[in-house]
């Protein structure tokens, strides 16, 4: 009966190193750096690293061209503002020609006193 016991223990014993063994190659297979979650985690981080540099100097290029930007349309308005002073003057301009160059009220070649 002893000896059964011993055999079933020694079994068990071998099953459960069996097991472990089993259990520490995948472990080391999942945090193996080139094909594991190591890995994956690795990739992860440099990619993350390279978006973060990306996005700064995305943001970089975006406040030159707001820069940029506020440059020009304070120059457009500036032009717009001249346009408009020049078109202003222009009417002014065609209102005083026409005053000066409108003929005088022709008199009329019949008068009433001598159709009555």
């Amino acid at each position: 009966m002893e000896l059964i016991a011993d055999i079933f223990l020694v079994a068990g014993a071998l099953g459960a190193g069996l097991y472990c063994y089993i259990l520490s190659r995948r472990l080391s297979r999942l945090n193996d750096l080139e094909n594991g979650v190591g890995g994956a985690v690795a990739v992860l981080s440099a990619q993350v690293d390279d978006l973060t540099k990306s996005l700064a100097d995305a943001q970089q290029v975006a406040a030159a061209s707001q820069d940029n930007l506020s440059d020009v349309t304070g120059r457009a308005e500036d032009a717009a503002r001249k346009l408009e002073l020049m078109l202003a003057s222009m009417h002014d301009l065609n209102e005083r020609e026409n005053a000066q160059h409108k003929p005088a009220p022709a008199e009329p070649i019949f008068s009433r006193r001598a159709v009555e």
